[in-house]
């Protein structure tokens, strides 16, 4: 997601304070499309060491696709465990969202199945405070409304006004396997809803308005020529080959 600036709400037990609990059971997500229901601690075990550092100036293995790539639009499924190859796409991911000054990446934007995503509501990698990564995240309890400006680093010069939950409940797991509860508002509350959203194979164009999407369908055209083109000179794969990658990815690290 592209933004900047951040609001964030500190409060008792569950508001957003970067406060992490052990173990407790997942539950369901209002308007957010798909959503995992089973508890966590049946489809999650952290492996190896944390993460400590990003990858510094080493090039990257990963790209961002773009917009009308099909894994964008693929439900990704949860995690059971984190090794250390995961340690390392989380690592990359985080430089990748700073490398596009972004605050918010989803792993479906960087080609892969997983239900995970990274974020920085203040989009500084100086800010490790800031930093989260989001395993298997579930929304609840959606409060207000709030209308803001958004972009995607998967459709990029692209904005438009978006409306969403003005507050927000998460709960998910770090990679070191500790739940994060907390709530959010703001930025932060709309990072949450803005990349689950691509978790549930949404981009932010399908909470428009006709009239707005119909103010950006041209420069979506144009995304879907460049990616039509890349087709047919082979540089991207068929449909098959892409879904026959997802279902190798997801015998790695998703549940059944």
């Amino acid at each position: 997601m592209e933004e900047k600036a951040s609001l964030l709400r500190d409060s008792s037990a569950a508001r957003w304070s970067g406060q992490r609990e052990p173990g407790a059971a997942a539950s369901t997500s209002p308007g957010v499309g798909r959503t995992q229901s089973r508890p966590y601690n049946q489809c999650f075990t952290p492996l190896g060491r944390p993460l400590t550092s990003h990858h510094g100036g080493r090039p990257l293995s990963l790209e961002v696709i773009q917009y009308p790539h099909p894994t964008l639009r693929h439900v990704s499924r949860p995690l059971t465990k984190v090794d250390a190859e995961l340690r390392k796409i989380v690592a990359e991911m985080f430089d990748l969202m700073y490398a596009h000054e972004g605050v918010g990446l989803a792993a479906n934007q960087v080609n892969l199945p997983y239900r995970l995503f990274v974020a920085n509501s203040e989009g500084d990698p100086a800010k490790k405070d800031a930093e989260f990564v989001f395993i298997n995240p579930v929304l609840r309890k959606g409060k207000g409304q709030a209308e803001d400006e958004e972009g995607c680093l998967s459709i990029p010069e692209v904005r438009a006004p978006v409306v969403r939950n003005a507050t927000i409940e998460v709960e998910a797991y770090d990679l070191d396997g500790n739940l994060i509860h907390a709530e959010a508002e703001g930025l932060m509350a709309r990072i949450l809803q803005h990349e689950t959203d691509h978790l549930d194979g949404k981009l932010f164009i399908d909470r428009l308005s006709p009239t707005e999407l119909a103010a950006i369908k041209d420069r979506l055209y144009e995304f879907e020529l460049a990616f039509a083109s890349r087709r047919e000179t082979g540089e991207l794969p068929s449909d098959d080959a892409i879904a026959a990658r997802w279902r190798e990815l997801e015998q790695r690290y998703t549940c059944d």
